[in-house]
């Protein structure tokens, strides 16, 4: 069996197999979309069955991945997750289609769960940070599936048959390098149980409302960048999978080079020029009258919301009035209930009022994130 020389090799390639299989689905929506033959709204609300799955994984995930171990899980979750995509596939009304996300989301939460955990383990293990890094492989992997599906699409190969080169490809490779991979040990007092839902203190929703935005404006860019090009410049599908793929691309650039930014000048520094980039990217998505300075948009998005999320979550790590692990669960299962909230919010505003006015909604949250940048200060973390 394959297997890389360096252990942050190995979870920078699982970071990337793992968000490759996942990323075949977004430049598909569309195509998904007519498909089904349904408005916003309700693709909106079906494409809630996602995150609301990622969500009831995430209680979960930490008793799976003792059971299973971080190998298995990996083993098996990706082809899960290829599957799952497969049936979203056959899916011809929002409630299957909705079902097939969840399906998709339970395994989601698990892998993202197993991932990190190792990359944590493995910072530990050779006194590297790496973590930055493996999310820019993460969006590398977006990237590339941004770019394939693009293609795929453009030439009219079916999201199903897209979906099963895809789960053959993901699975082969996923078994190849990982049915003997040997996972990095735990770190020292690690085994501390977590409760199923973690209270936050006033320092964690502060860190919240810092992170706002940044998870809005991502999962606007994954859901809808693809119709939103679609609908309002009417250009083919190469270029509307580009608007995705341009957003990944970019994200990956940035967290790959962040973390000597942040050493160098500092996370509120970084977190400004970042909330800068998507005010912006946003400003250019909402105004344009030309497609190409939407991609740049989108890219401008895709940059600036890269390190928001991660920089929130080292500092609610850093925070001394709890524990770390506490801190991190409670600021994670709070911020990932906009991507619960996001896909229905934004496809009423889009179906209603015009989907260059439902990214509109990103840009007072940016305000909050400028106001709330402050959190990430050492001073403030006690």
């Amino acid at each position: 069996m394959m297997r890389f020389s360096l252990p942050q090799h190995n979870v920078f390639f699982s970071f990337f197999i793992y968000s490759f299989c996942f990323g075949a689905f977004f430049p598909r929506i569309g195509d998904l979309q007519l498909q089904m033959k349904v408005g916003e709204s309700s693709l909106g609300l079906a494409l809630a069955g996602l995150p609301f799955g990622v969500q009831i994984s995430l209680l979960f995930a930490e008793k799976i991945l003792t059971v299973t171990g971080s190998r298995l899980l990996i083993c098996l979750g990706i082809p899960i997750l290829g599957i799952s995509l497969i049936i979203s596939s056959l899916s011809y009304d929002p409630f299957s289609f909705f079902l097939s996300l969840f399906l998709g989301g339970l395994t989601v939460g698990a892998i993202e769960v197993a991932v990190n955990l190792e990359a944590d383990r493995t910072e530990y293990r050779i006194k590297k940070n790496i973590m930055n890094r493996s999310h820019s492989f993460w969006s590398l992997g977006f990237f590339t599936a941004g770019l394939i599906g693009a293609f795929l699409s453009q030439i009219q190969i079916s999201p199903l048959v897209h979906f099963v080169l895809s789960f053959l490809v993901v699975s082969f490779l996923a078994i190849l390098f990982f049915f003997r991979f040997q996972p990095s040990p735990q770190r020292p007092n690690s085994s501390v149980k977590s409760p199923i839902f973690v209270r936050p203190t006033k320092g964690v929703l502060a860190l919240v409302v810092f992170t706002l935005s940044a998870m809005l404006i991502e999962g606007a860019g994954i859901d809808w960048s693809i119709i939103f090009m679609r609908d309002v410049f009417s250009t083919p599908p190469f270029l509307n999978g580009l608007a995705f793929a341009l957003g990944a691309f970019a994200q990956f650039i940035v967290r790959y080079f962040a973390d000597t930014f942040v050493e160098r000048f500092g996370p509120v520094n970084v977190s400004r020029v970042s909330i800068i980039s998507m005010l912006i990217g946003l400003i250019l998505v909402c105004f344009s009258i030309e497609p190409y300075l939407a991609l740049f948009g989108f890219a401008l998005m895709g940059g600036g919301n890269a390190v928001l999320f991660p920089l929130a979550m080292s500092a609610a790590a850093q925070r001394t009035d709890r524990s770390a692990t506490a801190n991190v669960a409670s600021l994670a299962q709070i911020s990932f209930l906009v991507f619960l909230l996001g896909p229905p919010l934004l496809g009423f505003v889009a179906e209603n009022y015009g989907i260059q006015l439902s990214f509109g909604i990103g840009l007072p949250l940016l305000i909050f994130s400028w106001i709330f940048v402050y959190t990430l200060r050492t001073k403030n973390i006690e």
